[in-house]
């Protein structure tokens, strides 16, 4: 069995949890399916929104699919849950990545 063929077993089987369904967007960002992976991080986001790492990866994927409003979005929701979390880490890394977009706060 394939990895994406596991991962699509793991998140049938826990759809709740947020780990695999994480996998199962970045295999498929991997596999340059983006817009199964950007349907999967939505779904990741909408399940577990205080899964803190879908945020990033999901702004990059939206990056390289042409999408910087969409992006910038997402990392702006990803800031304010990183920073109720007080996770400084990851609220850098996500003001980062907004302000490396160039566009407005």
């Amino acid at each position: 069995m394939d990895r994406l063929a596991m991962l699509e077993q793991l998140v049938a089987a826990k759809p709740d949890e947020p780990f695999p369904r994480y996998g199962l967007a970045m295999e498929l960002k991997k596999r340059d399916r983006h817009d199964e992976a950007d349907a999967a991080f939505v779904e990741l986001r909408r399940r577990a929104p205080d899964y803190l790492p879908s945020y990033l990866m999901h702004g990059n994927l939206l990056e390289l699919m042409g999408r910087p409003a969409d992006a910038a979005a997402v990392y702006t929701q990803g800031a304010a849950v990183a920073e109720a979390a007080s996770d400084e880490h990851a609220l850098s890394e996500l003001r980062a990545a907004h302000d490396a977009l160039g566009g407005p706060a």
